[in-house]
């Protein structure tokens, strides 16, 4: 899954938790270890959370973690 993980984020640049969880039909908990591994090989980097709008409690801010493709 590491290898289709890597894929999916070369091919489409910048990525989510939640786009991840939706494609690969899995739990953010299950992919964020790998999604480390990536990171420390230099693979991709985590991009800094976005603003969180005016008094929203709808967001899961797992969620909005991304990840960004810088290859290798």
């Amino acid at each position: 899954m590491l290898s289709d993980l890597q894929t999916y984020i070369a091919k489409n640049g910048t990525v989510s938790i939640a786009d991840l969880s939706l494609h690969f039909r899995t739990d953010s908990h299950a992919i964020q270890p790998m999604l480390k591994k990536l990171s420390r090989k230099g693979r991709i980097r985590k991009l800094p959370v976005p603003e969180k709008c005016d008094h929203c409690t709808c967001c899961d801010w797992t969620n909005l973690e991304c990840y960004e493709w810088v290859g290798r």
